[in-house]
């Protein structure tokens, strides 16, 4: 089956190249190639009643199918080139902010009209935050919600569905050059393409690091993130949620000199459990819909580890920290900030006694006993630094859950096209290891797709 565009994947990044290509030139032929389901079918399995931790389906719903592993969460779409990758040094930062500014009018248009967009412009958190040794990061910030975020994908996919050729159920192998262009090699056929567009986001690192090995593709270390979810009364970040909704805070431990972030904030939401290649992490959605908000705000605590050689497995050292988490919890393990601070295990008595109930269903124990004494010091730093600003966030009651990973992807060498070393193979989105979040995915797609069809 030959087609003039061939997509590998259908996050953010692969629907934004399918949608640009076919706004540009609607006579090309598009095909995309997915590993998950259609949006309707995505379905964790996990109720929290009758399956409490993940059974290891062959293809997790929650980070593979239409929408990429962004379509189940809190729909943030971050207009800055002060995080979320490093696009902008590829294309420019002005190109940069147009396209994401771009990205965000095609979603208006697509159901998430009415939404807010919300800035740190101006804010006079700026200020205090200096005062007390933090740093807000400046960022415009539309936040859909995970319902609208769902709209939004159902409308576009409605749209794309006639025009381009979706294979859903249908992981990639690998890609073989051939005369001509290029062969996606899947388990029942090959499918050929004069271009290619690779988009297989984070989830699919391990399989974008082999598939460069077979073509030769050079790929640099990239970093992993570690920490925990924070959870806590919603009036306690309030101030700041009301105004920024999401507002990213960066801090440097005194001890170590490391930075610790604050990511994906969920004012009113929930925790979440999170499937990358059968480990469990945690992580954080909000809602738009009163109705489905709660009375705790979530966020992450992240500390940066890049590593120097001899070291290359930046994503297995990650991994091996959620592994031995879930190795002790079954799962994500839940503690109490207070039980942390006098170095005792949250117990399930402990966690009912207090004023706050969790919005996941977790294992109470002990973060100390998996992760390290650098990572976890600097996240209780982190604590005690933002209870300045959000006075209630170091209670005793505030709970963590462990572990949140952040996994990215080795850096594939591309050019300022965002093509690699063969004429016509594209790689974007988180798969490259040069974005990191839906805005920058997004904006990568729509950037490719004028390339091709410039």
């Amino acid at each position: 089956m030959n087609y003039d565009v061939l997509i590998i994947g259908a996050g953010p990044g692969g629907i934004f190249s399918a949608y640009e290509l076919i706004k540009r030139s609607p006579d090309l032929k598009v095909g995309v190639l997915e590993a998950g389901y259609p949006l309707e079918k995505r379905k964790c399995p996990i109720d929290g009643k009758k399956i409490k931790t993940c059974i290891n389906c062959k293809t997790c719903s929650i980070m593979s199918g239409f929408g990429g592993a962004g379509a189940f969460s809190d729909g943030k779409y971050n207009i800055t080139n002060d995080f979320g990758g490093t696009l902008h040094e590829y294309i420019g930062k002005s190109t940069s902010i147009e396209l994401m500014k771009y990205v965000d009018e095609i979603n208006m248009l697509y159901g998430g009209e009415g939404t807010r967009l919300y800035s740190t412009a101006g804010s006079q958190f700026k200020k205090k935050c200096v005062q007390h040794g933090l740093h807000l990061l400046d960022a415009s910030v539309r936040h859909l919600g995970t319902d609208i975020n769902y709209v939004v994908l159902e409308n576009l996919y409605a749209y794309l569905k006639d025009k381009v050729d979706f294979y859903f159920d249908t992981p990639v192998q690998t890609v073989r050059i051939i005369d001509g262009g290029y062969a996606a090699v899947c388990d029942a056929c090959e499918y050929t393409c004069k271009k290619c567009i690779i988009s297989v986001g984070r989830s699919g690192s391990k399989w974008m690091e082999r598939v460069c090995g077979e073509l030769d593709i050079p790929v640099s270390s990239n970093r992993v993130d570690i920490g925990v979810r924070v959870e806590l009364p919603c009036e306690v970040f309030s101030h700041l949620t009301d105004e920024l909704y999401e507002s990213k805070i960066v801090y440097r431990t005194s001890k170590y000199g490391d930075k610790v972030r604050t990511f994906c904030m969920n004012p009113k939401g929930a925790v979440v459990n999170e499937n990358t290649n059968g480990i469990i992490t945690v992580n954080g959605h909000s809602y738009e819909d009163p109705a489905k908000q709660t009375e705790n705000t979530n966020f992450a605590l992240l500390v940066a580890k890049h590593f120097s050689e001899p070291f290359r497995d930046s994503n297995g050292y990650g991994e091996s920290i959620a592994r031995l988490s879930n190795m002790l919890g079954g799962g994500v393990i839940m503690q109490r900030f207070g039980d942390l601070i006098r170095g005792q295990r949250s117990t399930p008595s402990r966690i009912e006694e207090s004023f706050m109930t969790p919005t996941l269903n977790a294992t109470p124990g002990d973060l100390s006993l998996v992760l390290p004494k650098r990572i976890l010091d600097g996240i209780i730093d982190m604590i005690y630094a933002l209870d300045k600003i959000a006075p209630g966030t170091a209670n005793d009651d505030t709970l963590l859950y462990g572990v949140e990973v952040k996994f990215y992807n080795m850096e594939v060498a591309v050019n300022n096209d965002l093509q690699t070393k063969y004429d016509g193979l594209y790689v974007i989105g988180d798969g490259s290891g040069i974005t990191h979040s839906l805005s920058h995915a997004s904006a990568s797609g729509i950037y490719v797709a004028r390339q091709i069809t410039q």
